[in-house]
């Protein structure tokens, strides 16, 4: 081994161990973590709040009460059952809003900070069991401290570019040029398959609330196909940040036929359906 592969292989193993290993008690997957749940959620109450003040000025923000109304009939018992799995989001100050936008998306910040932009309702056109399902991957997402992961590795990332640069320096290697490929390895090495595994883990607990909260998990299958209908971005599952959307879909339905026996008896204890 040179010494430019010796100091990378101990820069990367000092980082590592200094940004110290949490195991995800609802996964069971290791994560290194150097951002807290605790701080993500400060991190993110905190942008939510600026966001919405500006949607108020706007006036993007919660226009339409009976699209409100919808939402939270539909996350409300998604989120019962995330305090179910994660009995420590019970303390989380819960909440979603309804933002207009062209743009088709929704997502759940650390702490429980949730957003549906109209895009997705106008142009998705989802039924009630197609929206719980976006709605519980994005609460997954949260539970599953993936906002404090991408923010621990977006810190790894940056120190181990800095460090990368020392250590080529030391060798006497060009800085730019180090620094162009530190940059690369430290994206398609970090970010990418944590990103991809990460979209995996929430596409199965999201399906496993949604059954839980008498959601059928099947809607999943035909929410993902009418997002490839409206979407002209297929990227191959290796260098993209999410799963490839064929490759989704074919492991959404081998998990949503485990989940139907959940959903059969959610489904007859629910009090108001709000599925067609």
């Amino acid at each position: 081994m040179n010494r430019l592969c010796f100091y990378v292989v101990l820069i990367s193993s000092t980082l590592m161990v200094l940004a110290g290993c949490v195991t995800n008690p609802i996964t069971g997957r290791s994560q290194a973590m150097t951002v807290s749940d605790e701080q993500a959620a400060q991190k993110s109450q905190a942008a939510y709040n600026q966001l919405l003040q500006e949607a108020q000025t706007d006036k993007v923000l919660d226009e339409d009460t009976s699209q409100v109304r919808r939402i939270q009939e539909i996350a409300n018992p998604l989120i019962s059952q995330a305090e179910k799995l994660r009995p420590a989001s019970n303390q989380w100050a819960w909440e979603v809003h309804v933002l207009k936008s062209t743009e088709v998306n929704a997502w759940c910040m650390a702490g429980g900070k949730m957003a549906v932009y109209t895009g997705l309702l106008d142009k998705i056109q989802p039924t009630d069991d197609e929206l719980a399902a976006v709605l519980g991957h994005e609460i997954a997402h949260a539970l599953l401290s993936h906002q404090a992961e991408k923010m621990s590795r977006s810190q790894m990332q940056n120190a181990s570019i800095s460090v990368g640069l020392i250590a080529a320096s030391m060798m006497g290697y060009g800085m730019p040029g180090m620094g162009a490929l530190a940059n690369s390895a430290a994206s398609v090495g970090l970010e990418l398959p944590n990103s991809r595994e990460a979209e995996s883990e929430a596409d199965s607990v999201g399906l496993r609330l949604a059954a839980q909260a008498g959601f059928n998990p099947e809607a999943s299958v035909s929410l993902w196909q009418k997002m490839l209908a409206v979407s002209s971005n297929h990227q191959p599952t290796w260098l993209s940040t999410h799963p490839d959307p064929e490759s989704r879909i074919s492991a959404m339905q081998v998990e949503a036929q485990k989940l139907m026996p959940v959903y059969e008896t959610a489904r007859k204890t629910k009090p108001n359906s709000t599925s067609p």
